[in-house]
């Protein structure tokens, strides 16, 4: 289990940090990092084990997720968390049960990296159960198309009001249509569960103009699901697609190829353990 991430305001001190990851040939390291004002409480669950994993990460944190081969699974933000000595507790968005750790799917509304690693991997970021909070997926020096998806844009200042989420009068998450209506033709279920029935609403429609490479109903495959090999990821929260973002690769810290950085550098082992934790679904690999 993990116990502990601390925070670095720097680069320079993440991007060693990073470095302590161990890559395994048949894992893939997947860094989660929160750029956000406020603390973030990601949650990752299996697609076919809901038995996953959960942690805090305040404004600045990160910590590395290694994913065994042929991985499928959620990754998100919960936000508003409350947790005793215990662990337990419960969030305002994206609750996964009642504990630190999941042991359940993460509840609507929430912003969603969607992961199936393989020999191709396809990787997306869905809106399909609304949005709380900004989400990007970037892969690492990968082998194809390997683009950025995800939603940079916070959709929670113009969120229409009948699908925005107030506990306490301001707007904490941004609900989908089919969340809040329930019906076949906005949950693209009965007839409309087609491609050719489930078209675009006006509610999906507003999502799709804000994040473009984002999923925004259930059939919004072609601009949304891509496709990278021989990769490691970064899912970072708050931060920007054309953002500088590194990951560790072996012994190789390396960073996005847009800005020209590939191999930072190399090293055996540094001892700063205290900026980034390696996790597992099983706990600290440490």
């Amino acid at each position: 289990m993990a116990s502990h991430f601390t925070s670095s305001s720097k680069l320079w001190f993440l991007l060693l940090a990073i470095a302590l990851g161990v890559k395994l040939s048949e894992c893939t390291n997947i860094t989660i990092i929160n750029y956000c004002k406020e603390t973030v409480w990601p949650g990752i669950t299996p697609k076919n084990n809901f038995s996953g994993d959960g942690f805090e990460l305040k404004q600045g944190q990160s910590a590395v997720f290694t994913a065994p081969a042929g991985w499928s699974g959620r990754i998100w933000g919960r936000t508003g968390c409350d947790f005793d000595k215990n662990n337990n507790g419960s969030c305002q968005t994206g609750m996964c049960g009642t504990g630190l750790k999941c042991n359940e799917p993460g509840q609507p509304p929430a912003s969603i990296a969607e992961f199936t690693l393989g020999e191709t991997d396809f990787y997306d970021v869905s809106l399909v159960d609304g949005f709380n909070l900004p989400i990007v997926v970037k892969p690492v020096n990968g082998k194809g198309n390997c683009s950025s998806v995800g939603c940079d844009s916070d959709l929670r200042p113009n969120c229409p009001s009948e699908l925005a989420l107030k506990p306490n009068g301001k707007t904490i998450a941004c609900r989908s249509a089919c969340n809040v209506f329930n019906t076949d033709e906005y949950c693209c279920r009965g007839t409309f569960s087609s491609p050719v029935s489930c078209l675009p609403t006006n509610y999906s429609r507003i999502f799709k103009t804000a994040c473009p490479v984002a999923y925004s109903f259930a059939f919004d495959d072609p601009t949304s699901i891509i496709t990278c090999s021989s990769t490691d990821y970064v899912v970072s929260f708050c931060s920007s697609r054309n953002q500088t973002q590194c990951t560790n690769h072996g012994q190789n810290v390396t960073c996005n190829e847009a800005y020209g950085l590939k191999s930072l550098f190399k090293t055996r082992h540094i001892l700063m353990a205290g900026f980034t934790t390696v996790i597992s679904l099983g706990g600290v690999m440490f």
